[in-house]
C-alpha cells in the first residue's frame, strides 16, 4: 500500500510539473523578444553617448508594430524632415482635387530662402519670377531638400496650420509645423518651433506605408521621391548592406559656436524578407563632429536592422 501511494504521488507530481511547464512555452518566446528589444535599447543608449548632446530615436517593424525607443516622446527640431509632412499634405490636396500635379505656381522673389540656406531653385532663378509645377516643387523639396520649393509648397497647401490639421486627421499629435524655411534662416532658435517626437514620426511612417491618408498613386510618388533623395548617404543608409532600399528624409541645421542643433534622418527600410522597418533618429544640440553625428544615425539604423531581422 505504501508503494502504491508513493507511485500515485509521483504520478501526480509528474502531471503537475507537466501542466506547469506547458504554458511556459509562449512566455519564453515573449521573454526572448523582450530581451532582444531590451538589448537594442541598450545599444541605442550606448551609441547616443557619442553625441555630446541629445539623441531621440524610435524604430518599429511596420508589419507587427514592435517598437523600441529612446527619448521617444521628447521634442526635437525637425529642420528639413518637416518637408515630408508638407509634401504629404500637398499630395492629399492633389487627391482631393484642390491641387494638380501639373499646375504651375509662381515662385516670388520674396519667397527665396537666404543664400546661407540650400536652394538650387533660388540659385537657378536668383530673382524669382519663374513658374514651377507642383510635381517639380515636390521633387525639389524631397530629393534635393530645396528650402524655396518647400516654402512655395507650404503656401500652396494653405500654410502650417493646414499641415497640422492634416496630421491631426491622421491621428498624429506629436509633430508640429510652425514656420517656413525662410523664417528658420532668421535665427538659430526659430527651428525649435518645428518639432517632432521620434515616436510620432514612426507612427506617421507606418500610416504612410500602409497607405492611409493618401491615394495609392500619391503614396507611390512620394515613396519614389524619398527613395531617390540625394541627401544623407551616411545616415540611415550608412551601415546597411549594399542595395538595401531606403525611403527617407533628412534634416540638418548649420553649426554655430561648435553646436549643431539638428542632424536628423527618418525613413523606411525594406528588410531582406520583405518586411519594413521605420526609423527616426534625431541628434540635437550636439558638439560632436558631423562625421560622428551621422555615424550615430548609421549605427542606430544598423542595430535596428539587425534586431528586426532576428525578430519574427
Amino acid at each position: 500500500m505504501i508503494k502504491i501511494h508513493i507511485l500515485l504521488l509521483a504520478a501526480m507530481i509528474s502531471t503537475n510539473c507537466f501542466n506547469a511547464v506547458s504554458p511556459e512555452e509562449p512566455t519564453q518566446t515573449i521573454s526572448s523578444a523582450a530581451r532582444a528589444s531590451e538589448s537594442l535599447h541598450a545599444q541605442i543608449e550606448k551609441i547616443s553617448r557619442l553625441a555630446q548632446g541629445r539623441v531621440g530615436a524610435s524604430v518599429m517593424i511596420i508589419e507587427t508594430g514592435e517598437e523600441v525607443a529612446l527619448n521617444g516622446t521628447e521634442r526635437f527640431p525637425m529642420q528639413s524632415v518637416y518637408k515630408w509632412p508638407i509634401a504629404m499634405t500637398a499630395l492629399r490636396q492633389v487627391d482631393d482635387g484642390t491641387l494638380k500635379l501639373e499646375q504651375k505656381a509662381l515662385v516670388e522673389e520674396r519667397e527665396l530662402v537666404p543664400a546661407s540656406m540650400y536652394s538650387p531653385l533660388r540659385d537657378k532663378y536668383p530673382h524669382g519670377g519663374v513658374e514651377v509645377s507642383v510635381r517639380e516643387l515636390l521633387r525639389d523639396a524631397i530629393i534635393d531638400s530645396d528650402g524655396t520649393a518647400s516654402d512655395v509648397l507650404l503656401r500652396l497647401v494653405g500654410g502650417a496650420e493646414r499641415v497640422n490639421t492634416y496630421l491631426r486627421e491622421l491621428g498624429v499629435t506629436g509633430i508640429v509645423v510652425a514656420t517656413t524655411e525662410k523664417e528658420m534662416g532668421g535665427g538659430d532658435e526659430v527651428q525649435y518651433r518645428n518639432w517632432a517626437q521620434p515616436e510620432a514620426i514612426v507612427r506617421l511612417l507606418r500610416i504612410f506605408y500602409e497607405g492611409r491618408g493618401l491615394s495609392a498613386e500619391s503614396r507611390a510618388l512620394l515613396m519614389q521621391l524619398m527613395t531617390e533623395t540625394n541627401t544623407g548617404p551616411h545616415r540611415i543608409k550608412g551601415n546597411l548592406p549594399a542595395g538595401t532600399i531606403v525611403a527617407h528624409k533628412t534634416g540638418t541645421s548649420g553649426t554655430s559656436n561648435g553646436l549643431a542643433r539638428a542632424t536628423n534622418d527618418v525613413g523606411l527600410i525594406t528588410l531582406p524578407d520583405g518586411r519594413h522597418l521605420a526609423v527616426a533618429v534625431f541628434v540635437s544640440d550636439s558638439k560632436a563632429t558631423e562625421e560622428v553625428r551621422e555615424g550615430i544615425i548609421a549605427q542606430i539604423a544598423r542595430a535596428a536592422y539587425d534586431w528586426a531581422i532576428q525578430t519574427h
